[in-house]
């Protein structure tokens, strides 16, 4: 699929400028060896997977696999097979023991069941968006959404104490893939590599001291559509291209629109880069199928995520001024 014109990139160039910085930051401001990545299976940490071989070599690259009991086997086969085509050394670590000790699952289960008594083992469940934004102005409101171990499914609106603690549960799966990811790092003085394309990184689409904290995020910059095509450039496995992106979060299969976006990711690509770049509701209507009054109203979800989500890129909060640190 070709870019949108909005988005075109020269991949050549890009890539060699990425790979000149990442030698730069991995190397001589951060002083490691090479990078640790996080490999979920998906385009974003194969293409940095792939950038971060390109910039440092094979040999400095080394990806964790790291699969829980919700998560998608395809992932896993996915990761593997990129793993062996960049010929990068890599650990597969099923989290699901560590998660079950802390709690992850039993939290999330107590607060479903405010909602379904019944659910229980065999049961699987995922939380979705109200996908009427686009027709009226209105809040986001979620849904959480249950399979039956027979596939009867069910739904209801989710109220906010139970949406909160299924999301805290969740986001220990982030939190754990992260310590991990630390460890090894450590283990072999290298960077940890952050995944996050431009519009989860705008749009606060990650987790907190998890998938969000990292050494070096080499991909922030550039929207997800770049992404792929970087990916097909770097002649990526086919099935990582032609998968569309998923959570993997929970254990029914939950798209990123269902779940936080409002729209595929090729249209909000477009919308966020029409928002940054002063288009008009129209000129970015005309490029996504959209009406005038939808785009305001991605618009405006764009900017209440941004305003919301502010506070997941700040550094810790000091209360009073601390001398400044001097490097000669």
């Amino acid at each position: 699929m070709d870019l949108h014109p909005w988005l075109e990139l020269n991949m050549e160039e890009t890539i060699s400028s990425l790979s000149a910085k990442m030698r730069d930051v991995v190397f001589a401001k951060l002083s490691k060896k090479g990078t640790i990545v996080a490999i979920s299976g998906g385009i974003d940490s194969s293409v940095c997977a792939a950038l971060c071989m390109n910039a440092l070599g094979k040999d400095r690259v080394f990806g964790l696999l790291l699969p829980e009991l919700d998560s998608s086997r395809e992932s896993l086969l996915f990761g593997e097979s990129l793993c062996r085509q960049l010929g990068i050394d890599h650990a597969v670590f099923d989290i699901t023991k560590t998660l079950e000790a802390i709690g992850c699952y039993s939290w999330r289960d107590e607060a479903i069941r405010t909602l379904f008594p019944e659910f229980g083992k065999g049961w699987k469940s995922k939380i979705v968006i109200d996908q009427n934004l686009l027709e009226k102005n209105r809040y986001n409101i979620f849904t959480l959404v249950v399979e039956s171990p027979d596939g009867r499914p069910a739904r209801k609106r989710l109220p906010l104490k139970a949406y909160l603690q299924i999301v805290a549960a969740t986001n220990f799966k982030q939190r754990i893939r992260k310590t991990l990811e630390y460890f090894h790092a450590d283990r072999l003085n290298y960077a940890v590599i952050g995944t996050p394309n431009r519009l989860e990184y705008d749009q606060g689409f990650f987790v907190r001291n998890g998938d969000g904290s990292a050494d070096l995020k080499p991909i922030a910059h550039l929207y997800k559509s770049q992404v792929y095509s970087l990916g097909r450039h770097l002649g990526l496995p086919a099935e990582i291209l032609g998968a569309r992106p998923t959570t993997d979060t929970y254990s029914l299969v939950q798209s990123q629109e269902e779940f936080y976006f409002v729209l595929p990711y090729e249209k909000m690509d477009i919308a966020l880069f029409g928002i940054n770049n002063g288009k008009s509701p129209e000129e970015v209507g005309v490029e996504t199928g959209l009406s005038p009054d939808q785009v305001r109203r991605v618009f405006q979800d764009i900017q209440t995520k941004r305003h919301t989500t502010q506070p997941l890129h700040w550094l810790p909060i000091i209360l009073s001024e601390v001398s400044e640190i001097r490097y000669e």
